[in-house]
């Protein structure tokens, strides 16, 4: 089981981080001994001060697939989840300047949240999916999948290029503008469609 991010997904965002815009998909991974277990606190860790979250729209893949066509993409995955995708903005910027890969500011333990997957049969386009972060109750992020540079079926049809994709997959699909730090005593929720599928507290 793998976990493929997409980075730079969302104008805004990349506005907000005074980012370029990609010409193709921004592709990272993260490992599984990144997911934090289910109903457990996640720990600021000690090797950085700034530690952000994005909140991001997921896709589980439910069967092996290699060069898939986006036409054909919708065929490999059922579900839609949403997930943290906590990042190390302090070192990610150190490891940028220097043009080095993300992995320690992007993949580690405990950086990826998965919240609950609800059927994609029960939104009317994947394309139209509302999605929203709070942290106390008040909302920090919300974005909506119209907004993506590259569609869900796009990503799954470009990242197949290079990975072959396996049954359990998981993929990151981009965060909205609005991250920001977080801190000890923070409650994160998450919600599709005003459904919450995720609650996280930060120690």
């Amino acid at each position: 089981m793998k976990i493929i991010c997409i980075g730079r997904n969302y104008v805004n965002h990349i506005t907000e981080l005074n980012n370029e815009r990609p010409e193709e998909p921004v592709i990272f991974m993260k490992p599984d001994t990144a997911i934090l277990p289910s109903k457990t606190p996640f720990v600021i860790p000690e090797f950085s001060d700034e530690i952000h979250h994005e909140v991001e729209i997921l896709v589980k893949i439910n069967k092996v697939g290699k060069y898939i066509d986006a036409k054909f993409a919708h065929k490999y995955y059922d579900e839609i989840g949403l997930g943290i995708d906590f990042t190390a903005r302090d070192i990610q910027n150190k490891l940028k300047e220097k043009g080095l890969p993300w992995e320690k500011a992007k993949a580690f333990d405990g950086s990826a949240i998965i919240g609950e997957f609800l059927p994609k049969n029960d939104f009317v386009s994947v394309e139209n999916i509302t999605f929203e972060l709070t942290n106390k109750g008040e909302t920090v992020q919300k974005g909506n999948t119209s907004h993506m540079l590259w569609k869900i079926d796009e990503i799954i049809a470009y990242v197949s290029q290079f990975f072959t994709l396996k049954k359990g997959d998981i993929i990151y699909t981009g965060t909205p503008e609005g991250v920001a730090k977080v801190k000890p005593g923070d409650v994160l929720e998450g919600f599709i469609e005003n459904k919450k599928v995720l609650r996280l507290q930060i120690k």
